[in-house]
């Protein structure tokens, strides 16, 4: 396409200056006439060039010539080292001799006075009258001109009057120019220096080229200046020998100029104040600037770059950008304003094999399509730009584009901030990408970017959202105050997404779904109004040590037939369930720390199931784990304990394997089962709880099998209202109550356990149970309830009213006692003899007389304790609420 424009496009206009030999002939022309005007000058007004005088005088004024040689432009060597000898710059006509004397003996006065008694003030405006390559040779002639010459004002004047610039413009080196603050310059006349770095140039500037060869006189010693009204005529002027390329774009608007860069050349804008605001240049038709091969080391900088076509349609502007950037060519583009109003297309394309400019500290933005397009195998450096308010994407990369991205700032985009599709790459550092309409970062379709520290944040929907098959490397990024998921993955997409702040987002942290796969790995997740992770629709990632804490909502949330691998995370403080698990899910968490929430620990409820293997979950105001509604996950190898309300609740038909956990410590039971649960326990260790090692209530059943259940304060197992398990070669010992009690109608099967050193006793079966029992051994159990009994004391003085033997238990119908009161056998014999008594039945309970809360003081207890309440059996276990958030 662009060989063809190239070829087709219209042949440019070159109007060149005159030739130097023209103007080398009209100035020998002027200089004859002068000669004949120059006979008539006094002698004594005339410095000798020989003779004994010159000898004698270190410095004689002299009269130059009207017939200056061409001299080099100002550089270091040519202003700083103008000649001392004037015949090295200068042919000199020749002088008449003096002939008087007393005019010779005043040489040595005059030039003194010039040299050391004229005021600075005047020699200063003298040297205002005077064009650099002067006021160089000035302050060749001593110290004291050599100071005055250097002054920054005259300079000042100068450099404005040729480049506009109200800060000096620097150019060290090739491709490299920036503005400084002359004040804070470590050169002390950063004008002279920039004038140097400056001086051989072409100048565009409307209407002066005429004025400047009319007037050769006036700018006698600018020889190696050229002025041009057109672009395209100075971009023709490049064949020049003298001319190194550098072209001045002075103030104006430039409309409808073919600029089609094939060479090396340097084009800079030039004027007071921001410079880019003040030097435009439009194209209604075409391409605004083309850079084609052998550009490699173009550069255009501090200008507007317009691309405003009349007719905005794509049928005629699809092609057509303010910059368009082509195969094998590296240009520089630096400091320019870039605005496109074409409905289609982009701003700047950049396309095809070696295209690979440097854009850098450009404003791209009030586009109406995209701002930067970068496609075709093409790469380049864009480094510290403004990209913003674009109507499509801020960047679009695609088919394997590579570019390097730093330091930009992509916002308020109509769309989304960065766009890479179709097998588009990138290296992304350090941008801050924000309030797009859209996703900051979207990718797609193979697409594979690297996108590293940067911010993403403030989103009108999603941060990054990765689909339809998208990669990329998203690392140690900060994520935040997104109104969607701060991370999307979706439609079978894979990006790794590590060591990122993901944080305070208005929904959730990173939402992966539709099958989407992807690593998300040592990640900050925090603060964010839902789950922290959340992973459905038969998605599959790979989640490992991340931070997931402080959410508003939950942890990680697995559900719709979720999957994935979630392995030595730290899951903490959430609102809701450290992690939830449901509706068919079945995800592997592994060496979890899963802790100190403010419900569950880990929640399986309506069908989720999964695998809980080696993790540590621990203090949580709810239950450790919970499973409910048909859930059937496998616990295996966890440690679960300081859960304020049990270790694992299992209630509403939840089912489960759980085995080899060590759960101990818990503020209530070890385990709960209850409404028609069916889990299985193996070989778990449930120990040291506040409360009961398993309880089992309301229907539940289950197998328990194998398990060490030991020093919990409460019975080991406690069976109560209609239930039955089934226990099997469980070793329940050294517990601070019963090992096991079996009450309310309750059921069970008991076969090859071990009941053993427990204080109240082993076995304990109430009023009206029935269970089937085998080879199980009860043997050395400490039996205090039989022995307190035996010695006439209340029972109240072993149990207090934190425990509750099994034993007979009587209402007294003189004190008036009611079913909630019961009345161990003693203190029927010793504190009520004489009464109208009933025998209840055979049960746990703690004596209410020994307590204290009957009428009339018990003998046998001593002081009363005065409880709040006479609880018959253990407290039920707080169901998980999360549901009501969902």
């Amino acid at each position: 396409m662009n060989s063809v424009r190239a070829a087709n496009r219209r042949p440019r206009r070159v109007s060149r200056p005159r030739p130097v030999q023209q103007q080398q002939q009209e100035r020998n022309n002027a200089a004859a006439a002068a000669g004949d005007r120059d006979d008539d000058v006094p002698a004594d007004m005339v410095a000798e060039e020989s003779g004994p005088g010159a000898q004698n005088s270190p410095y004689q004024l002299r009269r130059k010539t009207l017939l200056p040689k061409r001299t080099a432009c100002p550089t270091k060597s040519s202003m700083e080292g103008a000649s001392t000898s004037a015949t090295e710059n200068f042919g000199h006509r020749a002088k008449r001799a003096r002939v008087s004397g007393k005019s010779q003996d005043l040489s040595a006065p005059a030039e003194q006075y010039l040299q050391e008694k004229l005021p600075d003030e005047v020699v200063l405006k003298i040297f205002s009258y005077l064009l650099e390559q002067d006021l160089c040779r000035a302050a060749c002639v001593c110290k004291r001109f050599s100071e005055l010459a250097n002054d920054p004002i005259l300079w000042k004047r100068l450099y404005m009057e040729v480049f506009e610039y109200t800060r000096p413009m620097m150019h060290p080196e090739p491709g490299k120019f920036y503005q400084i603050n002359p004040e804070e310059y470590e050169h002390p006349n950063p004008w002279k220096e920039s004038f140097q770095q400056l001086y051989k140039g072409a100048h565009v500037k409307p209407g002066f080229a005429e004025h400047f060869y009319s007037n050769p006189a006036r700018y006698k010693g600018r020889e190696n200046m050229l002025y041009y009204d057109t672009i395209e005529d100075a971009l023709g002027g490049v064949q020049e020998a003298h001319f190194d390329g550098l072209i001045f774009v002075h103030s104006g608007i430039y409309t409808d100029e073919w600029i089609y860069i094939e060479s090396p050349i340097t084009m800079i804008g030039a004027a007071p104040g921001k410079v880019a605001d003040k030097v435009i240049i439009e194209n209604t038709r075409d391409s605004t600037f083309v850079f084609m091969e052998g550009s490699e080391d173009a550069y255009v900088g501090y200008m507007t770059i317009r691309f405003n076509p009349d007719d905005k349609s794509a049928q005629h502007h699809n092609a057509h950008h303010c910059l368009e950037i082509t195969v094998n060519c590296s240009p520089i583009i630096d400091h320019c304003i870039i605005r496109s109003t074409c409905t289609v297309g982009s701003a700047v394309c950049v396309s095809g094999q070696g295209a690979c400019p440097t854009i850098k500290h450009c404003n791209i933005s009030d586009c109406e399509n995209v701002g930067l397009y970068i496609t075709d195998h093409a790469q380049g450096i864009y480094e510290d730009n403004e990209i913003s308010n674009n109507a499509l994407a801020g960047i679009w990369v695609k088919n394997h584009g590579n570019p390097i991205i730093r330091r930009n700032h992509i916002h308020h985009g109509r769309d989304v901030g960065v766009f890479t599709f179709d097998h588009g790459m990138g290296y992304f550092e350090s941008c801050n990408i924000h309030r797009n309409r859209i996703a900051g970062f979207e990718v797609k379709a193979y697409a594979n970017p690297t996108v590293v520290r940067c911010e993403i944040h403030h989103g009108q929907t999603g941060g990054i959202y990765v689909h339809e098959k998208g990669r990329g490397q998203f690392i140690e990024n900060k994520i935040y105050a997104n109104n969607f998921a701060g991370v999307w993955i979706t439609s079978n997409s894979d990006p790794t997404i590590r060591g990122n702040a993901i944080f305070n987002g208005n929904q959730g942290g990173v939402y992966i779904f539709g099958d989407g796969r992807g690593l998300i790995e040592g990640n900050d997740i925090y603060g964010n109004a839902l789950a922290g992770i959340q992973i459905r629709t038969n998605s599959c990632p790979i989640v490992r040590h991340n931070k997931i804490h402080d959410g508003q909502h939950g942890g990680i949330y697995v559900h719709e037939k979720g999957q994935g691998v979630i392995e030595e995370n730290e899951v903490y403080s959430n609102t809701l369930a450290g992690v939830w698990v449901t509706t068919g899910s079945t995800p592997v968490l592994r060496r979890n720390r899963i802790h100190s929430g403010k419900q569950v620990g880990v929640y399986f409820y309506d069908n989720g199931h999964g695998v809980l293997e080696d993790n540590d979950i621990y203090n949580h105001m709810y239950s450790g784990v919970q499973i409910r509604t048909g859930s059937n996950p496998k616990i295996r190898r966890n440690k679960i304990w300081g859960g304020q309300n049990g270790g694992i609740l299992v209630y509403n038909s939840g089912l489960g394997f759980i085995e080899d956990n060590e759960i101990f410590d818990n503020a209530m039971a070890g385990v709960w089962i209850k409404t028609d649960s069916n889990p299985t326990l193996r070989r778990n260790k449930i120990h040291d709880g506040r409360d009961g090692g398993i309880c089992i209530f309301n229907g539940g059943r289950g197998l328990l099998e194998e398990n060490d259940i030991f020093r919990n304060a409460q019975a080991g197992v406690l069976i109560s209202t209609n239930s039955h398990p089934v226990l099997r070669k469980n070793r329940i010992f050294d517990g601070f109550a019963a090992g096991i009690e079996i009450t309310n109608h309750a059921t069970a099967t008991l076969e090859g356990n071990q009941i053993f050193n427990n204080r109240f006793g082993g076995l304990f079966l109430a009023s009206g149970v029935n269970v089937t029992m085998k080879d199980n051994k009860i043997m050395n159990n400490q039996d205090a309830i039989e022995k307190a009994v035996s010695r006439g004391q209340c029972l109240y003085k072993i149990s207090s009213y934190t425990s509750y033997p099994m034993h007979d238990f009587y209402r007294c119908h003189t004190c008036n006692t009611t079913d909630r009161n019961a009345i161990c056998v003693n203190c029927i014999k010793k504190c009520h003899q004489g009464h109208d008594v009933e025998f209840i039945r055979h049960d746990r309970f703690f004596c209410d007389c020994g307590a204290g809360t009957l009428s009339n003081p018990c003998t046998l207890a001593g002081e009363p304790t005065h409880d709040t309440d006479t609880l018959y059996d253990s407290a039920p276990p707080i169901e998980s609420n999360t549901l009501q958030h969902n």
